[in-house]
């Protein structure tokens, strides 16, 4: 129930933000748009999920045939879903993980597959990054999106490091949880049971990365037109609106948006989203176009990814939890 009202005050921020930048111009702008291209936004973000269960598909290896091609499409809405109500998107990895179980698919192993995926996504950011600098030597770009680049590459290279880190230093990182574990009281039996089970993962994740190189080339390529077409929506939307903002800053305006939303640890970062691409997008658009922007964009990204993988996560997960407890209660 805490969870709930949490989500539900994350949500009521979310809304609060447009309504009061927009004012009395939000809603003339909003009914304004043209419900054909809000159609095909909408298309857009079912192609992504389609994109990412091929790729969950391709990850998988031969295990991915355990799964039929409408339930892998269910667990990829379903793991969103959990991903955009939980604080961090924490929820998105404990949920695949229960769900491929199901199917006799290890937690190493779906763990592995999501570290995989996130690795994709961040390589793909940087190099994203990479080629918006290289844009920016031979083309002239505002002081504010000049900002927001390097905001941006801060992240990525943060990011980054830490990954790098943590895989070149794995082995300091495991004994340093080994002695916490041990000033927190840990039992001798547990820390080895959670030792296994890091190594287990760190097996799986070897294990995937030596799936043929055609099949990462693949899955990266997939990562590309999936985070192509959702960082499309924004500028997809500005155009709809009457506004003429190029690619790139509508690019940072939401990577820098949803990294805000991530570090608050807010469910899906609403509220904080909101209010990060409300200060970066009002000096390029104008407040109340930026409030119609974000009211369009993050009910295509955001609550639309609710409305839709809610039922889906509540078939597949809650569902078969409340007919177990039914059971072992009768």
């Amino acid at each position: 129930m805490n969870r709930l009202a949490w989500l539900g005050l994350a949500l009521l921020g979310a809304v609060l933000v447009p309504a009061l930048l927009g004012g009395s111009g939000l809603l003339p702008r909003l009914q304004r748009f043209d419900p054909s291209l809000l159609l095909t936004l909408l298309g857009m973000i079912l192609l992504c999920w389609v994109i990412n269960t091929v790729r969950l598909r391709l990850l998988l290896g031969q295990q991915g045939a355990r799964l039929g091609r409408l339930r892998s499409l269910g667990v990829v809405m379903a793991t969103e879903f959990a991903i955009c109500t939980t604080p961090g998107g924490s929820g998105g990895p404990l949920t695949l993980m229960a769900l491929l179980a199901r199917d006799r698919i290890g937690p190493a192993r779906s763990g592995a597959v999501f570290a995989m995926d996130q690795l994709n996504d961040l390589v793909f950011f940087f190099c994203a990054m990479l080629a918006i600098a290289g844009y920016a030597l031979f083309h002239s770009l505002g002081r504010s999106q000049q900002g927001m680049l390097l905001g941006s590459a801060l992240l990525l290279c943060t990011a980054l490091a830490a990954v790098l880190g943590l895989l070149r230093y794995r082995r300091t990182v495991m004994r340093l949880n080994g002695r916490l574990l041990r000033r927190l009281g840990i039992s001798q039996q547990r820390k080895r049971r959670w030792a296994r089970k890091l190594l287990h993962f760190i097996d799986a994740l070897a294990q995937t990365w030596r799936l043929p190189k055609r099949t990462l080339i693949l899955v990266f390529t997939l990562t590309c037109v999936h985070w192509g077409l959702r960082y499309s929506v924004l500028y997809l939307v500005l155009q709809g609106l009457g506004v003429n903002l190029a690619w790139i800053p509508s690019f940072l305006v939401q990577m820098l948006s949803l990294s805000a939303g991530q570090f608050s640890l807010l469910p899906g970062g609403a509220g904080a989203a909101e209010l990060t691409s409300a200060s970066l997008l009002t000096p390029l658009v104008g407040s109340s176009t930026a409030a119609a922007a974000i009211v369009i964009w993050r009910a295509v990204t955001y609550y639309f990814y609710l409305l839709a993988g809610g039922p889906v996560f509540v078939f597949l997960l809650a569902r078969p939890m409340l007919e177990r407890w039914r059971r072992q209660a009768g």
